[in-house]
């Protein structure tokens, strides 16, 4: 049975964790911290949160898709948010096929974060915009699709792409522009 106001946040970034963690707790939520796919297993084995805030990029080999995917396992009814730097329309898709209920671009605040997890349902009355896609975009978009092909395989990603697998390091690397 879940907990009802337990959340867990799978964040790299201490600092940023700490400060979400305090933001949620004045808010009436207990916090538990994870940096990685290990760390939120262990959690859950002694936790059921009922909200996960889930970091798209962890350091080391782990992936947010993966902890998405770990946590829908353990609770069906979790509400997960994913935060990223990197977003992407592929990596967005994927974190809601694995069971996010939404996908938001960092600098996310708790109150963005609060009202996706009451935002489970889609809506039909979002703006639509006219702006084109750059061909920055695009690449990033084509490199994280080729990722989740390869279930976050670098080599076989770069492989596939027709890159030096320390291109497209530098390329993962590197601060997404807009």
């Amino acid at each position: 049975m879940p907990e009802s106001r337990l959340l867990l946040i799978i964040e790299d970034d201490t600092a940023f964790a700490r400060t979400l963690g305090r933001s949620f707790e004045r808010r009436g939520y207990a916090v538990l911290h994870a940096t990685s796919l290990e760390d939120a297993e262990k959690i859950l084995e002694t936790h059921t949160p009922a909200y996960a805030v889930v970091d798209l990029k962890l350091n080391g080999h782990s992936s947010g898709l993966a902890c998405v995917q770990l946590l829908r396992k353990h609770h069906q009814d979790m509400l997960i948010v994913v935060l990223t730097g990197f977003a992407s329309i592929a990596t967005a898709v994927e974190a809601v096929k694995l069971g996010a209920c939404q996908y938001l671009a960092k600098p996310s605040n708790t109150d963005d974060i609060e009202a996706a997890f009451g935002h489970v349902a889609g809506a039909a009355d979002i703006e639509l915009t006219n702006r084109s896609t750059s061909i920055k975009n695009l690449e990033w978009e084509r490199i994280h699709e080729v990722l989740v092909e390869t279930d976050f395989n670098i080599s076989e990603t770069a492989r596939r792409l027709g890159m030096h697998r320390r291109t497209l390091a530098r390329k993962l690397e590197k601060q997404r522009i807009k």
